[in-house]
């Protein structure tokens, strides 16, 4: 069996106990490779000499170089770490409250109607946030101003290095022109670094705002470092949503929601690309760009954000080329510009401090009319284009007003969408001439005379103390004779009013015209009656109101209420109207009966409009002013027409363009309205005397004892107007403006103004 030549198979016992058999011989292992020895690389021999040492030298400052480059950087990153840390711990947790910081309020106006006209101030329609905008809107203004924006840090070193290229390319300095600023930037800019306004260390807010725009190295390291902390503390969306708060968009709209309501009437949610696009074009110059401004520059420049917003993936190319085709156009309400002139006096006699330096937003309802403006501004055009000369310099203003003051149109120049401009309806003072005369007989009127009075139109020579002799002349150089007040005043014959102002006392005159409103130093001397004085064409119609309400004053006013935004409480109410009695209504009454016969057959007739109308002339010496005021039965319409510089008008009188331009307001002013009568008085005939050689005794007495009374109730008059002009300029110097300070103290209780 052992020779069989099989393989004996161990038995169990064998392997547990391996010492009871005797032990196999193991098989020899393999020997490893001796692992192989990477032969050392040959060391390329230093250089010798000089340039050896060299390059030792230049090793050991590269070593160096590095060393310090590093912990430089280290260093420096543990800084801007820390001023991050710093700027982010002052930043507002609530994106909110940064959202508005505005130092002054706006003021919106209203016309009669309850319509948006105006913007003062800095108008802000309300926090906007990304997601409750046009998306069209957004992506106008990433695609405009930072393209990245959703893919940087805050800052972007290739945009910095391509603006500092493009700069020098163009020979300017690295840092002017193009600032290579992301949004976040820009609203690091908006937000000045989060240094707040204070008006103790500012002169005013513009110096404030541009030591924010600002650029220097240092501002744009802090910049840069204020941007990162925004964008740590904030999502992008906050971010985007405080540079959409904040942006100044021209016309005086801070944020795209004051904008859209400004150029379209629309909320920021409603824009579409076209509208997004010319908004988003305004941020590179608003001022330049505002479609007020000029619209198609507007729409060429949103055109370009169209283009970018196509190759950027926001729009196709079919939308691009359909909103290109229609570019936006503003509302109706931005295209009229309405009442600029208007608008910046309705500022000026308001509160300060609920107006000019309005820290709220404030809303202000006003007397003008839209339609009337149009109507005054159009005809103004009218005679402009068609009856003045290429190039003429002469200016013109004109106010419209009812009988209670109320003011429905004004228009302080030629040019009518302006702000800000010189008002020559409110500002310019300027000789009335002959439109004076109606207060001559208003004090003529309310002693006593009538219309049919009679006064002779002669020579006269007046010595006047200190100055000599002074003799007026008719505008036509000839006398007349014996004429009636009425045919006086219609003519406008210059000797008859002297002597009317002198029988009836300068003096009288003089406080007929204050109370009905003309405020202005009056002359002194008998030139009074010829309109020496100078006056403003508003305050000229205002005192014609007057005359045309039977014989009470008025003070021109444009405020029917003013109130805070969101408030239904009115915060302050009318700001003029009807005051005291003048004259009396019989003497107004007759006053606008002897108006009417200016236009009908006197120097007025160029102003007849086919309706009951009443006016006057005036012309200064050496024609530098012309003048036409009169009135309907419902409205007063006032015209000065002259040079800025005093230079005469050449070939014009009150009776001649000031009248065209009186008649073209006025056609338009009452087309469509119902045709009023006048509140005049017709005097009757004068009857024929009876030719008697010795009146009786009897009737000689009578006159005589009619002739005192009369005489004696003009005094008694008199001493009344007096006595009642003494009161209220007492009542002036006493109270001053106590009525506006219990006001302001009273508000700024309220709002906590400083």
């Amino acid at each position: 069996m052992s020779g069989n030549g099989r393989k004996k198979t161990p038995l169990v016992a064998e392997k547990r106990y391996s010492g009871a058999t005797p032990a196999k011989t193991a098989a020899p292992k393999k020997a490893k490779a001796p692992k192989k020895i990477r032969a050392p690389r040959a060391k390329r021999p230093a250089p010798k000499g000089v340039l050896g040492w060299v390059a030792r030298i230049t090793r050991f400052f590269m070593r160096v170089i590095w060393g310090v480059t590093w912990r430089m950087g280290v260093v420096v990153g543990l800084i801007v770490a820390g001023a991050v840390g710093y700027f982010y711990t002052t930043l507002p947790e609530d994106v909110t409250a940064l959202l508005d910081a505005r130092t002054r309020g706006s003021v919106t106006m209203l016309d009669r109607d309850g319509k948006v006209y105006a913007w003062r101030g800095e108008t802000y329609g309300g926090p906007i946030r990304v997601e409750n905008v046009s998306p069209h809107l957004k992506n106008a203004v990433v695609a405009t101003e930072d393209k990245r924006f959703y893919r940087h840090f805050g800052v972007s070193p290739r945009g910095i290095a391509s603006a500092i290229r493009i700069n020098l390319s163009e020979g300017r300095g690295p840092l002017s022109g193009h600032g290579g600023s992301t949004l976040t930037q820009q609203t690091a800019k908006l937000l000045c670094l989060g240094i707040p306004y204070d008006e103790g260390a500012w002169e005013s807010e513009a110096a404030y705002e541009a030591d924010c725009r600002e650029t220097t190295l240092w501002r744009k390291v802090k910049e840069m470092i204020y941007s990162m902390a925004l964008e740590t503390r904030y999502t992008k969306d906050e971010v985007l949503a405080i540079y959409l708060n904040r942006a100044y968009l021209g016309a005086s709209s801070r944020g795209f929601a004051a904008a859209s309501q400004r150029y379209f009437g629309i909320a920021a949610k409603d824009l579409n690309p076209a509208q997004a696009a010319m908004l988003a074009g305004l941020l590179v110059a608003p001022t330049r760009y505002a479609p007020t401004s000029d619209l198609e520059r507007s729409q060429a420049r949103a055109a370009t954000v169209l283009k970018l917003m196509q190759e950027q993936g926001y729009i196709s190319m079919a939308e691009r080329e359909e909103f290109t085709n229609n570019p936006a156009t503003l509302s109706e309400a931005a295209q009229a510009r309405a009442g600029g002139y208007f608008a910046d006096w309705v500022m000026d006699t308001g509160p300060d401090f609920l107006t000019k330096d309005t820290t709220e937003d404030v809303v202000l309802k006003t007397t003008l009319d839209q339609r009337i403006q149009r109507a005054a501004e159009e005809a103004m055009k009218e005679i402009f284009a068609t009856k003045v000369r290429e190039g003429s310099a002469a200016q013109a203003a004109v106010v419209v007003m009812s009988a209670d003051g109320a003011v429905r149109a004004m228009v302080g120049g030629r040019q009518t969408k302006v702000t800000g401009a010189f008002n020559r309806a409110t500002m310019a003072k300027r000789q009335t001439g002959s439109s004076f005369k109606p207060f001559v007989y208003a004090a003529a009127l309310d002693l006593g005379y009538t219309p049919n009075a009679t006064v002779v139109d002669e020579p006269i020579t007046i010595n006047v103390p200190g100055s000599g002799a002074y003799s007026p002349k008719n505008y036509d150089r000839k006398f007349h004779g014996r004429v009636t007040l009425t045919e006086a005043l219609a003519h406008s014959y210059n000797i008859p009013a002297v002597k009317v102002s002198e029988a009836v006392g300068r003096e009288n005159v003089r406080n007929i015209a204050e109370d009905f409103g003309i405020e202005s130093d009056l002359a002194a001397g008998p030139a009074l009656a010829l309109g020496a004085s100078e006056s403003s064409l508003l305050e000229m119609a205002g005192a014609y109101a007057g005359i045309l309400n039977g014989g009470t004053s008025v003070t021109p006013y444009g405020i029917l209420e003013l109130r805070l935004k969101g408030d239904d409480e009115p915060l302050m109410g009318q700001g003029g109207g009807l005051g005291e009695r003048v004259i009396t209504e019989e003497a107004a009454r007759y006053l606008v009966y002897m108006m009417t016969q200016t236009i009908e057959q006197g120097t007025g007739r160029r102003a007849n409009i086919g309706r009951p109308a009443a006016g006057k002339t005036g012309t200064t010496n050496s024609a530098r002013d012309a003048w036409f005021l009169g009135f309907t039965a419902d409205y007063v319409v006032g015209v000065w027409m002259g040079y800025d510089d005093n230079t005469p008008l050449t070939g014009v009188t009150g009776g001649g363009l000031p009248a065209d331009i009186w008649r073209e307001v006025m056609v338009r002013v009452n087309e469509g309205l119902p045709v009023h009568e006048l509140p005049m008085l017709i005097p009757q005939r004068a009857q024929p005397q009876v030719s008697q050689t010795q009146p009786p005794p009897e009737q000689t007495a009578r006159e005589q004892t009619e002739a005192e009374s009369r005489a004696a109730e003009r005094a008694r008059r008199q001493a009344e107007r007096e006595a009642q002009r003494q009161q209220r300029q007492q009542r002036r110097r006493q109270n001053g403006d106590v009525a506006e300070r219990i006001l302001e103290d009273v508000l700024c209780g309220l709002l906590g103004c400083r």
